[in-house]
Order: structure tokens, then C-alpha cells, then sequence
């Protein structure tokens, strides 16, 4: 499994404090059958500042510690990127990082509201060839109350990423039916841990991907894994599941590996 949105690295936001909390989340995530992690730390949110010179060398030097400890797993660079006016000046000035050196960017926004200027942001952004991903929009009250704002965000070339912790009921009742209501409307393209810490949130993506299956099918599954797979590969994400009827009255789903332009 792919981990696109984690705080693994030490010492740089609210995730790990310490290499011990990153050595001991990586172990965490190789248990649970995690090969992959983007590490995506906070920046320009008004509390932490991780430009991409700085995740970079962070990134490699606990590649090189988690191979000298015998942890497989490897872990690419990212950024969560908090939503800011300065933000397109910020990415020509290469403080930005995509995930995983691909064209796939973490945007988050305020947990209050969408910004106004969001769908400008998101038009700019493809303009640079650009694919923003919106972090954990299940968790955004206005996104809550009005799902169809988010339908709006994707329509204009975003796409959307739910956190485990939300779909398996760890930020509340609402949350999770957000989560739940959000993916079964087609408006979610990954679902990512958010990982901080092993003891106050963990990764439990296997199990959101279990959970998944039971309500939705494999092949949802299969289209939420590949689509991880596809900013590692920086390729487009693949097609959803398309619910057909059958003649016998079955609702039957299906998966299209072509992908979405």
C-alpha cells in the first residue's frame, strides 16, 4: 500500500517529535503492509513553516536511518500545503514541493470554509500543469454542509483525499458520514492515514481499505490503491467504478482502467 499524506518526518510540525516516533511509526506502517509514504509536513499554515530545501534533506536523511535500522519502506517528499496568497508566487520560488516529484500537489484549506478565491486557485494550478489534491475535505464545515461545493472544486480540475482516521469514525459521527457520503458521491480520489503518531493516530489504512471493500466493493479498492500508485507513477488516476444493473436485477460494479484526463 501507498501512504500519499503522513507527518512522519521528526521534529518539523505536530507529527513525530523524534526520529524514535518516526522509527517507530515506519514500523508501524511496514505491519500493516505499507511499502510507500509520502511525507507531507505542514507549511505556510501560520504555526509551521517546511519549505522544500528543508523536507528534502529531512527526507533523505531518514531514508538513509531507516535503511541503517532494517525498516522497508521507502519515503518520498511532499508538503501539506495550507491554502495562502502567497502560494503561486511561493511555487516559482521553488519553496513548494509536489508529491513525490510528480504533478500531483496537497492542498489544504481552512477547516472553517473553502476560500473564495479556491477555484481560481485550482484553474492556476492546472494552468501549471498542476494537480492539486484537496486533504481531507470531510473535514471542512463548509464542505460538510454543502458537499455540492466540493463537486464545483473537482468539476474545475481538483481532486480529493479522505483520511482513514474520518471514515472509521475517529473524528466523530458527522465527520465519518461526511467521509462516507463524500466517497459514495464519486468525490473522493484517495484515501490517505494523516498520520502523526503510532498512539494518537495511527496509519490504519488496511483497515479503511477493508471497510471500504465491505461497503463499496473491491474494485473501489482497487481504483483508490491505484490511484495512490499514479502520483508515485505521476500518471492520470484511473476511471471510477461504474454501477450498472444486470438483467437480473443485481446491481453489479465495474472497474475502467483507462484513465481519467
Amino acid at each position: 500500500m501507498i501512504d500519499i499524506h503522513t507527518h512522519i518526518l521528526p521534529g518539523l510540525d505536530d507529527g513525530a517529535a523524534s526520529f524514535d516516533d518516526t522509527l517507530n511509526m515506519a514500523r508501524a506502517a511496514v505491519s500493516e503492509g505499507i511499502t510507500t509514504i509520502i511525507a507531507t509536513p505542514h507549511h505556510a499554515n501560520g504555526t509551521y513553516t517546511n519549505t522544500a530545501i528543508d523536507v528534502a534533506k529531512h527526507t533523505l536523511s531518514i531514508n538513509e536511518q531507516l535503511i541503517a535500522a532494517g525498516v522497508p519502506i521507502a519515503i518520498h517528499t511532499g508538503q501539506e500545503i495550507r491554502v495562502h496568497d502567497d502560494l503561486l508566487d511561493a511555487w516559482y520560488r521553488k519553496e513548494l514541493l509536489p508529491l513525490a516529484g510528480s504533478s500531483y500537489v496537497l492542498i489544504e484549506m481552512p477547516s472553517s470554509r473553502i476560500p473564495k478565491a479556491m477555484i481560481e486557485l485550482v484553474h492556476e494550478l492546472n494552468v501549471l500543469k498542476l494537480k492539486p489534491i484537496i486533504a481531507h475535505p470531510e473535514r471542512n464545515a463548509e464542505v460538510v454542509k454543502h458537499p455540492d461545493r466540493l463537486a464545483e472544486l473537482i468539476e474545475a480540475g481538483a481532486f480529493a483525499q479522505v483520511t482513514t482516521h474520518s471514515l472509521l469514525g475517529g473524528f466523530g459521527k458527522r465527520i465519518e458520514q461526511s467521509a462516507w457520503s463524500l466517497l459514495k458521491a464519486g468525490h473522493i480520489h484517495f484515501v490517505s492515514s494523516d498520520a502523526h503518531h503510532i498512539e494518537r493516530r495511527g496509519f490504519r489504512l488496511g483497515e479503511a481499505y477493508a471497510s471500504i471493500e465491505r461497503r463499496m466493493g473491491e474494485q473501489w479498492v482497487t481504483y483508490l490503491q491505484s490511484n495512490a500508485q499514479s502520483v508515485l507513477d505521476d500518471k492520470p488516476i484511473h476511471n471510477q467504478p461504474i454501477t450498472i444493473v444486470s438483467s437480473d436485477g443485481v446491481l453489479r460494479r465495474f472497474i475502467s482502467y483507462f484513465y481519467k484526463k
